[in-house]
């Protein structure tokens, strides 16, 4: 599957992502927007992948339901992400909108075909393949080896490195899911990741500046984030 998300399918700063991905975009440039409510469903897992999708506002959700009916969410879709780029007969997963969202949506045919004629789009669906790959190990180690601080930390530090544009800092993050929906993504409970978060206020780390608005958090000590995240060398120098 491809979808390129903050949790996620390609952590490239949104300024370099939208230069590397001009040719792929202009696919779905004459196609028409449809707009989801929150909670409405793009596709259901299971269903034939006909369609390529391009979300141009909102976030989405994409996730599975297991044998014992649980939801597992694999990501997130922001604006200028793809949906559906490596598929082929049938979705993996289903999507959904968590706010009102926008997006266009291709033929898988017209899609093909234009990767097998076009020698500049081939690359960039080769580097968007590469990237859900990328990701797809990534959310393994996090799974798999991180305690319940390191994966929100984790987390967060990602969402904030998406949202961020080169040469600025943003401090604030404006989460548009649930914290259920954090839980689904890093395999614990709501509870957890509440505790978690308190913790982590706690510790200085971060604050809630409005308590009325409960999904906005403002980073206090980025490195020290890195560092419960156990990814300080790589974040270094952010």
């Amino acid at each position: 599957m491809f979808a390129a998300s903050y949790t996620g399918a390609s952590h490239t700063p949104k300024a370099v992502h939208v230069y590397r991905t001009n040719c792929l975009h202009a696919l779905f440039s004459k196609q028409p927007a449809e707009h989801l409510m929150a909670g409405q469903s793009l596709f259901f897992e299971g269903d034939d992948a006909n369609h390529v999708f391009e979300v141009l506002d909102g976030t989405l959700r994409i996730f599975r339901i297991i044998s014992d009916g649980r939801r597992v969410i694999t990501g997130f879709l922001d604006a200028r992400d793809v949906i559906g780029v490596s598929l082929r007969a049938r979705y993996l997963y289903s999507a959904e909108a968590i706010t009102p969202s926008t997006v266009r949506r291709l033929p898988r045919r017209h899609f093909d075909a234009a990767v097998v004629s076009n020698d500049e789009l081939r690359p960039e669906v080769f580097a968007r393949v590469s990237d859900e790959m990328a990701a797809a190990q990534d959310q393994m180690v996090l799974l798999s080896c991180k305690s319940a601080e390191e994966r929100l930390c984790s987390f967060l530090l990602k969402y904030l490195k998406r949202i961020t544009i080169p040469g600025e800092r943003q401090a604030t993050l404006e989460l548009p899911m649930s914290r259920l929906d954090m839980a689904d993504y890093l395999g614990l409970t709501i509870e957890t990741v509440s505790r978690t978060v308190t913790k982590l206020i706690n510790k200085g780390v971060l604050s809630i500046k409005d308590p009325g608005v409960r999904h906005s958090i403002r980073i206090e000590k980025p490195r020290m984030l890195a560092q419960l995240a156990g990814d300080s060398d790589e974040h270094a120098d952010d």
